[in-house]
């Protein structure tokens, strides 16, 4: 099965994004992709809450997602849009930070919100309190789907294990961590992040990023590590993005899953440790 990650440099204009995004799933499902995914919030990179509020939509609403549905019936093909910003009914006014799974008739066929917020400082210049604009989801999500078993989580999700173990558990073959990663934790924390997650759940790990300083139209303009990367179910890095814009591809093999979790099974392994 051959899948394609996308690394954008999404601006703060859905309107701006969309076609960019739409010509690199074309160029994508070109390449022989049946499945492709887009990063963390692919329709708008921005930090500015009055922006946010002028430009972000309700589910029902987005341009964006009528628009990515549209083309993967289009193209037949699987689309994982990473996740999109949308405007919810909450009485306190947060986002939502929400990934979907798309069928190649432009069905939705699996919805998930980002659970682990990204409240840290990663220096005395760079900080982020996300749950400030975001408010988190509730519920994991793992999906059935004639190219495998996918477990769906969004970029600070991966620095909580237990997710992914019990994804795995019920059967996960398939990771997806599309991340708009800080410059900073991503020198440091990527790449042993999505190997760890792979090595300890025997699954593919597939994350597409967003990369590069993102225009803003309003305050202070982003930048994002890129590197979008596959890793197999033994840990090794198939594919590395890079930080330039474009298309990633990597072949998938399932059979790996179930020979890596064979070789090392700790997934339904108890602990004896009760701890201090």
């Amino acid at each position: 099965m051959r899948t394609a990650l996308l690394q954008l440099n999404s601006s703060d204009d859905p309107a701006e994004n969309l076609p960019e995004t739409q010509t690199l799933i074309a160029e994508a499902k070109a390449g022989g992709a049946d499945l492709v995914l887009t990063p963390e919030v692919t329709n708008c990179v921005s930090t500015n809450r009055t922006r946010q509020q002028e430009v972000l939509q309700a589910e029902d609403e987005d341009i964006t997602l009528a628009g990515l549905r549209a083309q993967a019936r289009e193209l037949g093909v699987w689309l994982l849009i990473g996740s999109l910003a949308l405007k919810t009914d909450d009485s306190d006014g947060r986002f939502a930070n929400r990934s979907f799974l798309i069928a190649p008739d432009g069905g939705i066929t699996a919805r998930y919100d980002k659970i682990h917020m990204f409240d840290v400082e990663v220096s005395e210049t760079e900080s982020y309190h996300e749950s400030a604009g975001y408010r988190p989801g509730r519920n994991s999500t793992l999906v059935e789907t004639p190219l495998g078993r996918i477990g769906m989580t969004i970029c600070y999700d991966i620095r909580f294990p237990n997710l992914y173990r019990g994804l795995a558990q019920a059967g996960a073959e398939i990771l997806t961590i599309p991340s708009a990663f800080s410059p900073v934790t991503g020198v440091a924390h990527w790449e042993p992040l999505l190997r760890a997650r792979a090595i300890e759940t025997g699954a593919y790990v597939l994350a597409p990023a967003q990369t590069g300083q993102h225009a803003s139209t309003r305050g202070k303009q982003r930048k994002t590590y890129g590197h979008s990367m596959a890793v197999g179910p033994w840990g090794d890095i198939l594919a590395d993005g890079g930080v330039e814009p474009g298309v990633v591809y990597v072949d998938l093999d399932l059979t790996q899953v179930a020979q890596a979790r064979q070789r090392i099974p700790s997934l339904h392994a108890t602990s004896e440790f009760d701890g201090p």
